[in-house]
């Protein structure tokens, strides 16, 4: 053990960059623990305070801003970092050019949610307060620019220093709301607050890790980022209605008790799909290989992980279908209790989010990355008509059902309808199968 220590030392401390990615790996893995420990335990409370009626309406307020969130992220992140490490000489016009496109971005995503929410429900004083506080946060976002920094210097974990700051800190002034027996508007200033608090501890970090240049915002700098980000913004948009758009559909066809029970039952459901994220992340680089020598290689490879996700989404899915009221009523309680049934049938929409993230290294390396769009608009209105037919017979259990049926399509079924996807049907349709 103690040689096998010493070689770790030993080739770690020849390798910076390894060094580098392992301790940003950490950091993030970090960010996810504390996120899901804490964060379930506060949000389980603050359920349970609120019951299923406010709890509902302050998910709702989040799914519908949610929607919007497109528009304040423009799609920049991936191509900041990309840019920063091309071109380090560039980095702070660069950094400023997106900051500035992040700031007007998110100012007219927090006017459109506003016009929107008054639209919707003109009558609804809460919800436009509640929409208004948490929209806000996303003109703050803009610092997020910060972080794209970060990550361009392989140093994540000043951005999870902190982001968990902040979501410390407001997790400790949420239970005090809660035993304070604070209103519901209270956790909107509360969401906001958190936000802010993360964007002043980006600045913070940055200011101590770099000297403060002046920055010098480019006119044709962000234009070109622009440009490139267009198809980002149109995908970051389908994504958020994909996924969000059964809250708001079952808020306006089912009303707001129906939406904190369904809300209780996705925090189960979706806590489990960063698992695909970081496997895909971590074998990425061994598929790009493979496929440079040897594209037989390259397709095996792709089918193991194809079957290693769906063993690993099966094995949460089926205890979860049996466990789930259990589970619910255990954390939640009883007036949460039909989230046991929804949770039974949402889950199994992980299998299909497996599968889709394990197919997203197979469409970048043959660049057919147009295919994902695709296939998010497709998940988007399937899901969209199918909430139309079974909301209004099945509340949240329709929801779900819909939910699934739109992964299942997105992900699966439409990988069918086109020559050069469906290769990766059949490997699918194998995994799904557990078949050699």
């Amino acid at each position: 053990m103690k040689s096998l220590v010493a070689l770790i030392k030993n080739s770690l401390m020849h390798r910076p960059n390894l060094r580098n990615i392992i301790s940003n790996i950490t950091w993030l893995f970090l960010d996810k623990i504390l996120r899901m420990g804490v964060g379930l335990f506060v949000w389980v409370w603050i359920a349970r305070y609120l019951g299923p009626e406010q709890f509902g309406a302050f998910n709702f307020a989040i799914a519908f801003v949610a929607l919007f969130g497109a528009f304040a992220a423009l799609g920049l992140d991936g191509l900041v970092v990309r840019d920063i490490v091309r071109e380090p000489e560039r980095k702070f016009e660069i950094l400023s050019s997106a900051f500035v496109l992040k700031l007007c971005g998110g100012c007219i995503a927090f006017l459109i949610s506003l016009c929107a929410i008054f639209i919707m429900r003109p009558a609804d004083s809460q919800a436009q307060w509640m929409v208004g506080i948490i929209a806000a946060g996303m003109i703050f976002q803009s610092f997020d620019a910060i972080d794209l920094w970060f990550q361009s210097q392989v140093q994540s974990k000043y951005t999870v220093l902190a982001k968990n700051g902040a979501f410390v800190i407001l997790a400790v002034v949420k239970v005090c709301l809660i035993l304070n027996k604070a209103p519901l508007i209270a956790f909107a200033y509360a969401a906001l607050a958190e936000i802010i608090l993360g964007a002043v501890g980006l600045i913070m970090f940055y200011v101590r890790q770099q000297t403060l240049p002046l920055w010098r915002p480019r006119k044709d700098a962000a234009k070109k980022l622009l440009n490139e980000s267009w198809p980002a913004i149109l995908s970051g948009l389908a994504i958020m209605i994909y996924m969000r758009i059964d809250q708001i559909m079952l808020a306006q066809m089912s009303g707001n008790h129906e939406v904190g029970v369904y809300s209780a039952a996705l925090r189960f459901s979706e806590v489990w799909y960063f698992i695909p994220t970081v496997i895909v992340s971590s074998v990425m680089p061994s598929l790009t290989r493979a496929k440079q020598e040897s594209e037989e290689k390259y397709l095996k490879r792709i089918q193991q992980l194809f079957n290693n996700l769906v063993r690993v989404a099966y094995a949460i899915a089926l205890p979860m279908t049996f466990i789930s009221t259990f589970l619910i009523t255990s954390f939640y309680g009883q007036a949460y209790a039909g989230a046991g049934t929804i949770l039974a049938i949402h889950i199994w929409a992980a299998v299909f989010v497996f599968l889709g993230v394990g197919m997203s290294p197979w469409l970048l390396n043959e660049g057919l990355l147009k295919y994902s769009l695709l296939q998010t608009v497709g998940g988007a209105i399937v899901n969209i008509g199918l909430n139309i037919f079974l909301i209004p017979r099945y509340g949240g259990v329709g929801a779900a059902i819909a939910t699934v049926l739109a992964y299942g399509s997105a992900a699966f079924l439409f990988n069918a309808l086109f020559d050069r996807t469906k290769v990766m049907f059949k490997f699918q349709l194998k995994a799904l199968l557990q078949v050699r």
